[in-house]
């Protein structure tokens, strides 16, 4: 009995299938602007977003001016949306912002353009120009609705995303130093420039601790390899970069590396100290 109402559910179920899939044939090859709208509507409402979408899109450019053109541009973006068409929801959202900035919807579509871009931002190690744009429009959004629902979420995007960018600096940073110690001693000064830098324009990063400690193993390796005329001021240099990460870490996860450092730079150090000490 149970497999005679499951084979007839499963042909029911075919068969309004093969009547919707008919009845959407119909309506996309109307001319008649009504019935696609309603059978959009329709399919939105289903969560029968890829179909809706190329209604949505036939019959929006007819809506432009009228009534009904704001809810139709909404739906449009949202679904591009859904089926997670993230580029062409970006901008079908800015779209219905500028058409209607005092819509009920303005914040809602801002929000979820930003977040379309925001979905299109590709891991650290990748060209982040859509991380770019995607802090840009969040930034943008939490200026224009300080007061929505979404700004929460909207705030962590952003944090996400500028971290993501710090990594990106951090890394790049963070491999000079690993090719100065074990290559080439030249890409030390260019890891030095570049966590600086770093330093500089990322006061607040969660690598800040790190770039600090990459200072003193870049500083330290350039040091202990310098000719004799160059060695005692790099000396000074790495010493002076051992002393900025314990002033502002402490106790530093890199503590015990850190101090190796500064053990062997204090004693490369002694002789200059006595040479200084014989001069007064």
């Amino acid at each position: 009995m149970l497999c005679k109402i499951t084979r007839i559910l499963y042909v029911l179920t075919g068969f309004l299938m093969l009547v919707s899939c008919n009845e959407y044939q119909k309506v996309l090859k109307n001319e008649d602007t009504k019935p696609k709208y309603d059978l959009a509507e329709k399919f939105y409402n289903e969560g029968d977003y890829k179909r809706a979408n190329r209604l949505f899109e036939q019959i929006a450019p007819k809506f432009v001016g009228k009534p009904q053109g704001e809810r139709v541009q909404f739906f449009l973006a949202d679904t591009y949306f859904r089926i997670k068409d993230y580029n062409f929801a970006g901008y079908q959202f800015e779209r219905f912002v500028k058409s209607y900035p005092k819509s009920e919807k303005a914040a809602e579509a801002s929000f979820l353009g930003a977040k379309s871009y925001y979905l299109l931002s590709p891991r650290y190690s990748l060209d982040q120009t859509d991380t770019d744009k995607a802090l840009v429009k969040l930034q943008g959004f939490i200026n224009s609705y300080p007061d929505s629902e979404y700004l929460p979420e909207a705030n962590t995007m952003a944090r996400e995303l500028t971290t993501k960018k710090e990594k990106k600096a951090f890394e790049i940073a963070k491999q000079f130093t690993k090719l100065g110690k074990s290559y080439f001693l030249d890409y030390n000064v260019s890891a030095i420039a570049a966590l600086d830098n770093f330093i500089s324009d990322n006061p607040g990063s969660v690598f800040r601790e790190d770039a600090y400690y990459y200072k003193i193993q870049a500083t330290s390796v350039l040091a202990f390899n310098s000719t004799e005329d160059k060695k005692q001021e790099r000396l000074e240099d790495a010493k002076a970069a051992y002393e900025t990460l314990i002033r502002y870490y402490p106790e530093t996860k890199y503590l015990k590396e850190a101090q190796e450092f500064a053990e062997r730079i204090e004693e490369e150090l002694k002789p200059y100290t006595k040479q200084d000490n014989a001069t007064k």
